[in-house]
Parts: C-alpha cells; structure tokens; sequence
C-alpha cells in the first residue's frame, strides 16, 4: 500500500514539474476524453432490424427483375450513405425540431435529403477538433509558462464552441445572402414574367423561360423558378407547388406573389393583369429600399466622419497653443 502511495506521489511530482500545477488535472481530461472517443463507435452503432434486411433484399430483387440494378447501385455510394448507421444519434428525434432545421437548410439552398445528417455531424465533428485542438493548446501553455486556471478553461472551453458554432453560422450567412439575392431579381423577373404573359405564353412556359433568362444574375431565384416548372411538368397541384416555392425562398415578396396568383386562379381574375399591379408593387419597393438605404448611409458615416475629422482638426487648432504654453513653462523653470 505504502508503495503504491509513493508511486502515486512521484507521478504527481512529475506531472507538476513538467506540466505545472494543473498537470495533473489536464492529464485526467485528456485521459477522459479519449476514453470517450473510444467509446463513441460502440454508442453510435445502429443495430441492424432483421426486417429492415429483408425490405432491402425484397427491393433489390425487385429492381433486378426491372431492370434498375444501375440505380441500386448508385444509391449505395451516395455521401450520406455513411453516416445512414448514425442517424438516430446526428438527426433530431423530435419531429418538429427537424423540420425547422430542414428549412433553414432548405432556405440556405442544401436540397439533399441528407442534409440535416451532414449538418449535425459536422456541429459534432467540428467540436470535437477544436476542443482537442484546445487542450492541446492548453498543455503548451502549461508546460511553457503558469497560467491560470481560468485562461485554461476558456483555452479549452472556446475553441470547442466556435467549431460547434461555425456550421451553423455557416448556414445563417448563406440563407441571409440566398434571401437578399431573391428579393432583389424579384422585381426583374416579375417584370420579365409579365412580358412572356402578355405575349401569348401560358404562366408554366413564361416561368420556365424567366428561369433561363435570369439564370446568369440570380442564380438563386432561377433555380426556385425551375423547381417550379419542373413540379408543374410531373403534374403536381399548381397551388401546392407556388407553397412549397414561398416556403422555400423564405422571402415577403415571393410569400405575396404566391398569394396573388392563387387568388387570382381561384376568382378567376386575368393573371397578366395581377402580374402588372404586382410588378408595379414591386419595383416601387426596390425603390424604397434604395432610398432607407441612401438616408441610413449619413447616420452610419457620421462617427466615422467625427473620428478622421475630429481629431486632426483640434491638433491644427489647439497644436499651436500647446506647444506654445510648454516653451514658456520649459523657459519658466529655467
């Protein structure tokens, strides 16, 4: 017993001269969180439903006797084929938690069906990068000088949260930029749209020439166009397909014109008409926000004005008179 005690304090001592006082402590995390590493493989293995395999041998015959073995095979080597295993740990258990992250993805322009999947193992692999890239940073510190406790948690607790953090600020920027991209060919290919209308073409061929045309400017807008035409072709409800567009782009203006064209359908208005007051609606809005734009624009330069002007202009005013008043207290004291 006493042996083991003596053996316990000469690691102890070792641990401290080599890595400071907290050695120790970080030699237990680190310890602590390989174990976890270790055991994560046996807590995400999905065991496999005998049933589960017999559906899977049932539809791989099926699409043999079709003649589908192509598309068998490409489904197979599909990205999110990998993490498939993983997915009662990486995606949400609760439907609706899903179905939020699901459309801010969507928003974002990731279609994938494995998106959700992706999004939350990268959170999760991110995170744990990081913060092993924190403790590592935190042993260096503690082997090269004595910091204190604090700056090691933080060494290690921060560069953890900013991996976890970075997918999902990822997604937010992009949606916010998607959305701004939308709301500004809007007006455009309203307009556009308007002209196809009242030149004789139906509203499914003007949106399917209106995504071509604005492909090169927005490509955003012109890739929700063409979901639109493409809906439309395999014969989907008209109405649930201008939805599923609103809830996609996530803007007013699409949410508004996907409302017009309905009632529009449903009372059996003219849509060139509707398209014309709309798009009239539309480009006095652009207006509009050119100019909140152009009236903030003198508020936000107003400290930077004070800050380069400010300064220089009291250095040439009151410059003189310093200098001044310092030659006659140098002579003063003379």
């Amino acid at each position: 017993m006493e042996k083991i005690f003596e053996l316990y304090d000469t690691a102890n001592a070792l641990l401290t001269e080599q890595f400071g006082e907290l050695g120790p402590l970080l030699v237990i995390g680190v310890l602590g969180l390989f174990l976890i590493l270790l055991t994560l493989p046996t807590l995400l293995k999905k065991q496999h439903d005998p049933l589960d395999k017999l559906r899977a041998a049932a539809q791989a015959s099926a699409e043999v006797d079709a003649g589908d073995g192509k598309k068998r095979l490409r489904a197979g080597k599909g990205k999110g084929a990998k993490l498939a295993k993983y997915s009662g740990f990486l995606e949400p258990q609760d439907e609706k938690e899903y179905s939020a992250v699901a459309l801010k993805l969507l928003q974002a322009g990731y279609r994938s069906k494995d998106a959700v999947r992706t999004y939350h193992f990268l959170q999760f692999a991110l995170g744990i990068a990081f913060l092993c890239i924190g403790i590592i940073y935190a042993i260096y510190t503690s082997a090269t000088g004595e910091p204190t406790t604090q700056a090691l948690i933080l060494s290690v607790i921060i560069p953890g949260g900013a991996g976890y953090m970075m997918p999902k600020y990822w997604v937010t920027r992009r949606q916010a930029e998607r959305e701004e991209e939308i709301t500004n060919g809007f007006p455009d290919a309203l307009d556009m749209m308007l002209v196809c209308v009242e030149a004789g073409q139906s509203l499914d061929q003007s949106i399917i020439r209106v995504s071509k045309e604005i492909r090169a400017g927005y490509p955003a807008l012109a890739d929700e166009f063409e979901i639109v035409a493409h809906e439309m072709k395999a014969g989907k409800d008209k109405q649930q397909v201008l939805r599923d567009m609103s809830e996609r782009a996530g803007v007013a203006d699409v949410a508004s014109f996907v409302t017009v064209l309905i009632q529009s359908a449903s009372f059996g208005t003219s849509i060139a008409e509707a398209l014309r007051v709309y798009a009239s609606e539309m480009r006095d809005k652009r207006v509009m926000r050119a100019e909140e734009k152009a009236n903030k624009l003198p508020t936000k330069m107003t400290l930077a004005t004070m800050m380069l002007t400010v300064p220089p202009l009291l250095i040439i005013l009151i410059g003189p008179s310093i200098y001044g008043i310092a030659q006659t207290l140098a002579k003063a004291n003379f």
